[in-house]
């Protein structure tokens, strides 16, 4: 079977081709993100593959379908760029990868946390450019501090055993408790304000719904302590970003760390470095020094990458062989 695999970068390659090899798969690579203008590389193949920030409208479904594409293989647990009231529509099956490595995303929000607390990237600019002075770089212990959790799946679970071993109080929200997770540690589930008010790190792993886009919102930062952290590796719009710029001009979100981004889909993962950036927000947000922001890296561990691949082409091979669809996104 011929597969096309749009939005594709080097360091996924030799994954992808690994795994596929165990079904005979024959795969091409599109460097271009699926877009109502690049639909039409699909023709001749009647699989495709996208990554996180492919557009998968009704229009470039409209096109796939009329293609000949049957089903749209997403490696990616996030399915919130679908429309999946469409696909349904035109019988085309959407299929994901619901999880890679809960660790990789949990211990990169972490390494956030650290990184922003204890002020490592200017530590290390100074000292490459031979400045050994400690002025401006205290810290805070974590230990004894207060960890508000949002979104307590599997890796909202991982993130908070590690915080609970750094000697956090751990406070979660979450409309379904994880009760696994209230058996192994010691932790309280709140409702949103208390949570705010009472958190000095507040870490974002909820999925990004109609209810909770825009969750973190100008309403929500007046609820919060003065000096917060906020950490985000879950979805960019989770966050409002025009409020969390004000949090932070006024000094009520002490910290961000963000490796999400609501617009990110036109900036990361390119290298736009001889340009100008155009998105005045995210360039506003890079003149904080209180601001930490990668590129959609969380996911980024080989562990993730095999994982992710594996599970892929394991759902291509369900439908090639007319089995039941493990991992199919279905219209809710």
């Amino acid at each position: 079977m011929k597969i096309a695999i749009f939005d594709t970068h080097r360091f996924e390659r030799k994954y992808l081709e690994a795994a596929a090899k165990e079904y005979s798969f024959e795969l091409t690579y599109f460097e271009v993100r699926l877009t109502e203008d690049t639909a039409r590389l699909a023709s001749g193949f009647s699989v495709i593959c996208c990554f996180v920030n492919d557009c998968l409208n009704s229009t470039v479904l409209t096109s796939l379908h009329d293609l000949g594409v049957k089903l749209v293989a997403l490696r990616s647990a996030g399915f919130n760029r679908v429309d999946l009231a469409t696909a349904h529509q035109l019988d085309l099956k959407i299929v994901r990868v619901p999880e890679y490595s809960p660790y990789a995303v949990a211990e990169h929000a972490v390494a956030m946390i650290l990184s922003l607390n204890r002020k490592i990237p200017q530590a290390h600019a100074r000292v490459r450019d031979s400045n050994f002075t400690l002025d401006g770089l205290v810290g805070f212990d974590l230990n004894g501090k207060t960890v508000g959790i949002i979104g307590t799946g599997k890796i909202g679970l991982v993130f908070a055993k590690i915080m609970n071993g750094f000697g956090c109080r751990i406070l979660a929200y979450d409309p379904i408790p994880n009760q696994k997770l209230q058996e192994k540690i010691d932790i309280r589930y709140v409702a949103l304000p208390e949570l705010f008010q009472n958190s000095d790190i507040i870490s974002l792993h909820a999925p990004l719904t109609p209810h909770t886009r825009h969750m973190i919102n100008k309403e929500a930062f007046g609820q919060m302590k003065k000096g917060v952290m906020l950490i985000n590796t879950g979805r960019g719009a989770l966050i409002e970003t025009q409020a969390l710029i004000a949090g932070l001009k006024s000094g009520q979100i002490g910290f961000a760390g963000l490796d999400v981004y609501e617009e990110e889909e036109n900036v990361f993962f390119h290298d736009l470095s001889g340009q100008v950036l155009e998105d005045d927000l995210l360039a506003r947000l890079l003149t904080f020094p209180n601001v930490l922001i990668t590129s959609h890296q969380a996911f980024l561990t080989q562990e993730a990458l095999r994982n992710i691949a594996v599970t892929t082409f394991k759902n291509v091979h369900e439908f090639e062989q007319n089995l039941p669809l493990t991992h199919e996104v279905m219209q809710s």
